[in-house]
């Protein structure tokens, strides 16, 4: 497993580490996985870990089991995310620009304040996630199920939300404006004045 190794650089900890904007390590070990920029964590078992403010971008986490993990302020810029079960997880002010999130399993996930700039979310489950001032612009949100989701205030500027399930959402406040709503389900969704569509 290439998760295994290492070093001097490196912190190790069998159950919880919690990473800080002034950490001065950019890796650690957690379960056997090192967690760094790059890494390959694909089909890795991190249900639960405290991965808060880690360093992930360009991670593979492809087929991962990040459930109930708390990803706070983590940054997962550019990383490969796809099958991922991340159900539960905390994301809130994550960075996920241009992340793939292809057929993630984000359900009742909160990613208030998280930024999904350009990130790929086709067909992914957010059932019942929590988007609240998220940042969606230019994301793609192909067939995507946000059931019941929260996307008060969140901005979806130019996302494309082609044949995606809102029923019962919250878009109190959100920003659709050039978004692609074509064949979206709104059935019970809610929204306000304040509320922008194309």
């Amino acid at each position: 497993m290439s998760g295994c190794q290492s070093s001097s650089t490196t912190t190790e900890s069998s159950t919880t580490t919690k990473f800080s904007a002034t950490t001065e390590f950019e890796q650690v070990i957690i379960n056997g996985y090192k967690i760094e920029p790059g890494a390959d964590l694909s089909d890795a078992d991190l249900s639960g870990a405290d991965l808060g403010g880690a360093k992930l971008s360009r991670a593979n986490l492809s087929g991962a089991d990040l459930s109930g993990a708390d990803l706070s302020d983590a940054n997962l810029a550019g990383a490969k995310l796809g099958n991922a079960d991340m159900s539960g997880a905390d994301l809130s002010n994550a960075n996920l620009a241009g992340a793939k999130l292809t057929r993630a399993d984000l359900a009742d996930a909160t990613l208030t304040g998280a930024n999904l700039n350009s990130a790929s979310l086709t067909d992914a489950n957010l059932t019942g996630a929590n988007l609240t001032n998220a940042f969606l612009i230019g994301a793609k949100l192909i067939d995507a199920r946000l059931t019941g989701a929260n996307l008060t205030g969140a901005n979806l500027y130019d996302a494309r939300l082609t044949g995606a399930n809102l029923t019962g959402a919250n878009l109190y406040g959100a920003d659709l404006t050039g978004a692609d709503l074509t064949d979206i389900t709104l059935k019970g969704a809610k929204w306000s004045d304040g509320t922008y569509y194309p």
